[in-house]
């Protein structure tokens, strides 16, 4: 059965029967990802997609229940597949930078390497960076950016927050390997840490993919702006659909992303964060299509493969012999389902939104 003849209606899984099969390789990866297009159609269809009312109806109660709502959501869950993962998992197949989101392939077959360096460029580009700024990486993963931005602004000061003790220190290794002293970085939360007077006054803040683990947008911006000097800009980079805007909820046997990899997070839509501007106003918003996303998890998964005999030993150190290859083919089936959402419909769905925030705008406006 293939991706173009798959039965919707033998996707519902109740009973966890089909999940459980395609966790231990009894199923095909072309009929895996023809299960992950129709769940993407029943879920279009079921967030009313192509109902204008409906749809609009929708997003005012979403904005109104993240309004209510913690900053990040009492759900938000960390499953052993990401929190138990060392380092050496990562090193064995991700691009040589570790980018653990979105990379831009201009040219369409480009590199993993290049795509990497080219969204970091883009980065720069649409963040409007200048050397000497201070600049603050919230969420700073395996270290991507925040040891780009270190390398290419030399006279900046860079600090990276993290709430992961592992990642500080890999980080922290390869910035002293490379001979990096312009990077710090910190261990916190963004929904709790608090940044010193003297040590706020960020000339730019940029966050890569973490606004999808935050809930009330509202209350966000508002701390992030405090953190921000005068002439301070916000750059954001986050996954979103072209017009819904959901929450990740395990609710049955087909919420297999939120129950392993993603539980408690935001898909937002591409105009969520303009609801969102009483202490930061959009200044630019940009748009890349699905299409980056697909790319960058079909890499991901080729080099997984490829990587097998090297991640395996990690995995059953870390999970146990007779976990290991669930866990591996875990992984298989995230990226599938990444790079099966970003290329519905040609990545006409769903994509990546950047937007650059001015805090003077905002301040003008409420004078």
């Amino acid at each position: 059965m293939t991706a173009t003849t798959f039965d919707s209606k033998s996707v519902t899984d109740t009973d966890g029967w089909f999940i459980r099969y395609c966790e231990r390789g009894r199923i095909s990866d072309s009929v895996i990802r023809g299960g992950i297009s129709a769940l993407l159609w029943q879920k279009l269809r079921a967030e009313h997609v192509d109902d204008d009312v409906a749809r609009i109806d929708a997003l005012n109660a979403f904005v109104e229940e993240l309004n209510r709502a913690p900053l990040i959501a009492d759900a938000q869950t960390t499953s052993r597949e990401l929190h138990d993962m060392p380092a050496s998992f990562f090193e064995a197949y991700l691009g040589p930078r570790m980018k653990q989101s979105c990379c831009y392939f201009p040219q369409g077959e480009d590199t993993l390497a290049h795509a990497e360096d080219a969204m970091l460029e883009l980065y720069g580009e649409r963040a409007e960076l200048v050397d000497g700024q201070r600049i603050l990486d919230i969420g700073c993963g395996w270290g991507a950016q925040s040891l780009w931005l270190a390398e290419h602004y030399r006279q900046s000061q860079v600090v990276g927050l993290t709430n992961s003790a592992r990642q500080r220190e890999f980080i922290e290794q390869r910035a002293a390997a490379r001979g990096i002293t312009n990077l710090k970085i910190v261990i916190g939360d963004v929904a709790t840490y608090e940044f010193a007077a003297g040590d706020a006054g960020f000339d730019r803040v940029l966050s890569i993919e973490n606004f999808e683990h935050m809930k009330n947008y509202r209350a966000l911006l508002a701390k992030i702006s405090h953190w921000m000097s005068d002439d301070g800009k916000l750059f954001v980079h986050l996954f979103a659909h072209r017009l819904i805007a959901y929450h990740f909820t395990a609710q049955d046997g087909n919420d297999w992303m939120s129950r392993h990899f993603f539980g408690g997070g935001t898909m937002p839509s591409a105009d969520l964060l303009l609801r969102f501007q009483d202490h930061l106003r959009v200044e630019k918003q940009w748009w890349l299509d699905g299409t980056h996303y697909q790319r960058t998890a079909n890499h991901w998964l080729a080099s997984l493969d490829a990587a097998h005999e090297q991640v395996m030993p990690i995995l059953r150190e870390t999970f146990g012999e007779d976990d290991a290859p669930i866990v591996f083919q875990r992984w298989r089936m995230f990226y599938m389902a990444v790079a099966g959402l970003f290329g519905y419909r040609h990545g006409r769905e769903w994509g990546v939104a950047h937007y650059l925030f001015d805090k003077r705008s905002a301040s003008g406006a409420q004078a």
